[in-house]
């Protein structure tokens, strides 16, 4: 089927960027192509002002808005987060894995080559976009609601979720990846010890806030899940 319209939109910062493409197939007014081009990702069409915004998805648990994973690295974020969105039947997004897929390049060269001032733009534009989508599951990165216009932002559109763990665990976890920026600059425990002074008061702001801890991941999600019911209901949602 001939294609009827086309849109571009860059995503750029520092110097690297990305362009979104997406196009219309004509005979199917308002339908995206399905259709993936080699160099680019797929737009988001509301983007580019090609399509009006998709109602809210909203999912068993009543969830109309982006439920956002926010915490320290080797809290659990991707992991309980995959799990928690197949429990409530929404997508899962991995903030992290949207930025270099934007930018083209890994997290860690992002660090390297630009800068972590570089990354934390792209970041911010990044999670921006996310939240404008249907409710999902969304795990971002441990500096993202460090950044005021991304926590705002969060605060007014979606449902945060501190995943919050303790020193031992963040060390045992984040030791099994050597992908972590921030964690070659000296030793990690103490990295990840001041990280928690810094952040953990920040993290505090979040809407609900789950213990992450050591063992089966279902009883973390369990446990989220729930946190999200009585928070929906006007009940406590710190724990």
């Amino acid at each position: 089927m001939p294609l009827l319209d086309t849109g571009t939109i860059s995503f750029e910062y520092g110097e690297f960027a990305a362009v979104y493409t997406s196009v219309f197939e004509s005979g199917n007014a308002g339908q995206r192509a399905n259709r993936q081009f080699p160099v680019t990702r797929r737009a988001n069409l509301r983007e580019i002002g090609i399509m009006a915004k998709e109602p809210r998805q909203t999912s068993g648990y009543g969830v109309d808005k982006p439920l956002v994973l926010v915490g320290l690295m080797g809290a659990g974020k991707s992991c309980i987060g995959r799990r928690l969105a197949s429990a409530l039947g929404l997508e899962f997004i991995d903030a992290d894995a949207e930025i270099e897929a934007a930018a083209g390049c890994s997290i860690e060269d992002i660090f390297e080559r630009h800068g972590e001032t570089a990354f934390r733009d792209g970041e911010r534009r990044v999670i921006a976009r996310l939240l404008d989508q249907p409710a999902h599951v969304l795990a971002t990165g441990g500096g993202s609601f460090m950044d005021p216009e991304t926590r705002a932002l969060i605060k007014t559109s979606a449902i945060s979720i501190w995943l919050r763990a303790d020193l031992p665990l963040l060390v045992k976890r984040t030791a099994r990846r050597n992908n972590r920026p921030l964690l070659k600059r000296g030793d990690p425990a103490q990295i990840l010890e001041r990280l928690m002074k810094e952040r953990y008061p920040v993290y505090a702001e979040a809407d609900i806030t789950v213990d992450s801890q050591d063992g089966p991941p279902e009883v973390t999600v369990e446990r989220t899940r729930a946190a999200i019911e009585s928070y929906l209901n006007g009940t406590a949602a710190k724990s």
